[in-house]
């Protein structure tokens, strides 16, 4: 056997280990697990938001890119035919990453002013549980945030150029030295910022004192008002959904300004800044509308021009879901009934409430919130009964709370007794 027969045997043979080997490793696949966290990962409402997103873009990116290469010369025959393909899918991806960088600006944008202010222990905590390896300090922190933070700041302006590029000229006038220098920055900013905070000392981990001192602390607030919790079955929504005039002022500033209202209840319930839910709500419900119509504008075909409006409008109210998503994680944190009118699934109820009914929702969830005082995290009943007194100047022990009823009650000495006292 010569040499070269040798070497072909024995790269065979490699080549049928290896195919062995990606055999058996495909079969140790737990497909049912795998499967089930998928649908699992799939029951969040944001979650399936980012799948469809997803979706829409490798479609889009796909048939753009047979049409760049000439994959669909033979369906698309013409060249006017080729070029409106183009366009449309290239305003459709431009409309969608637009998009993303919009609904994603607000928080990034608090994140830089909390950087620059950089006082507050509160603050630096949110901050580290977003940027840092396990929460925890990190060496020089600040400065290693805030490459992050202007990298993720540069991705957004640079799509919001490339926006302009492609709504403000048509493609032949297009110019593409500013097309390419903008697509490329938009791409590389977030994978340096990624790849920043992995090799960074932001990814890295720790063990100094002052990281078992955070530990310490945050398990202090955790437990530190567990007493003062209700019990959690006891916990309702006040008033039904229908019954927005319960509290005319609730439901007059929750139809007149609902963003503004929506915002200020998830900042006091601690679900972030309300400057920042405003602004993303806003955009979720408005930018569609405007970024869609925008993109129509330099397609000649007068079909997929009204389709496109069609589909700002469609995105618009669906924006609506993001009340419903905030909704959901108010019921989960704080233990709160859910409605079961959709398939006995409450994260759909929550999210068909704020579709049908957005100012009925928002209101039932400013009057629970108004019902309740939150205390890390968890919802406390308010006592604020009217002490009731007799003629005699005895405090009646019903009207007291559970803990000063009975011997513990206690009641002022009577005026006769205190007149034998002073003779």
């Amino acid at each position: 056997m010569t040499t070269e027969e040798r070497d072909e045997e024995a790269s065979r043979s490699g080549n049928s280990s290896s195919s062995n080997n990606f055999r058996e490793r495909i079969r140790e696949i737990k497909w049912a697990s795998l499967v089930k966290m998928s649908k699992q990962w799939l029951r969040n409402p944001l979650n399936m938001a980012l799948f469809l997103w997803i979706l829409v873009v490798a479609v889009s990116g796909a048939i753009l890119f047979m049409v760049m290469t000439g994959m669909l010369n033979a369906v698309l025959p013409k060249k006017s035919q080729r070029d409106v393909w183009f366009e449309v899918n290239n305003q459709i991806l431009n409309a969608l990453f637009t998009l993303m960088c919009l609904y994603q600006h607000p928080k990034r944008f608090h994140h830089l002013v909390l950087l620059c202010r950089w006082k507050q222990e509160d603050d630096v905590t949110a901050l580290r549980k977003i940027y840092c390896e396990k929460g925890t300090h990190k060496p020089n922190e600040r400065f290693h945030m805030m490459v992050v933070v202007l990298l993720l700041h540069l991705n957004c302006f640079a799509q919001y150029a490339l926006c302009g590029l492609n709504l403000g000229f048509r493609r032949s006038e297009r110019p593409p030295v500013g097309v390419g220098i903008c697509v490329s920055v938009a791409i590389a900013s977030p994978a340096v910022a990624g790849l920043y905070t992995i090799l960074s000392p932001l990814g890295k981990e720790y063990g100094d004192e002052e990281n078992q001192m955070d530990r310490k602390v945050s398990l202090e607030r955790r437990y530190s008002f567990a007493s003062r919790g209700d019990d959690e079955s006891d916990l309702e929504w006040r008033g039904g959904v229908l019954d927005i005039w319960e509290d005319i002022k609730v439901s007059y500033l929750s139809l007149l300004c609902t963003f503004c209202v929506f915002g200020w209840n998830m900042e006091r319930v601690g679900f972030g800044n309300m400057y920042v839910h405003i602004a993303t709500f806003v955009l979720f419900c408005l930018a569609p509308f405007f970024i869609f119509n925008l993109a129509a504008i330099n397609i000649d075909n007068e079909v997929v021009r009204e389709g496109l409006g069609y589909m700002g409008i469609v995105l618009c109210v669906f924006g609506l879901l993001y009340g419903g998503f905030w909704r959901i994680q108010m019921r989960k944190r704080f233990k709160l009934p859910g409605y079961s009118f959709c398939c006995g699934r409450p994260a759909v109820a929550d999210c068909t409430l704020w579709l049908f009914c957005c100012w009925c929702s928002l209101a039932q969830e400013v009057r629970t919130a108004n019902a309740y005082e939150i205390v890390e995290d968890k919802l406390c009943k308010r006592r604020e009964e009217e002490v009731k007194v007799d003629e005699d100047g005895v405090i009646d022990p019903s009207c007291l709370p559970e803990k000063m009823k009975g011997d513990e009650a206690l009641s002022p000495p009577s005026p006769p007794f205190i007149h034998r006292e002073a003779t």
